[in-house]
């Protein structure tokens, strides 16, 4: 809830940054758990979510332009 409330403030080109950002990182916590587990890889579930949060609140912004 606290993550859709700060996306909710934020321009849409801070939005795709940090997108951008969270991708970045998804990966490379991918990555470094396929060479050696990390600690908590409850992570990469936190981050995928971040990353369909903010993919959700570009779209809603889009479909909001389009009315």
């Amino acid at each position: 809830m606290k993550n859709q409330l700060v996306l909710k403030e934020l321009s849409t080109a801070e939005v795709k940054e940090r997108l951008d950002n969270e991708r970045a990182l998804y990966q490379k916590m991918l990555l470094n758990h396929a060479v050696s587990p990390i600690e908590n890889p409850n992570k990469i579930k936190e981050s995928r979510k971040n990353i369909a949060r903010c993919l959700t609140e570009l779209r809603k912004r889009e479909l909001e332009e389009q009315k």
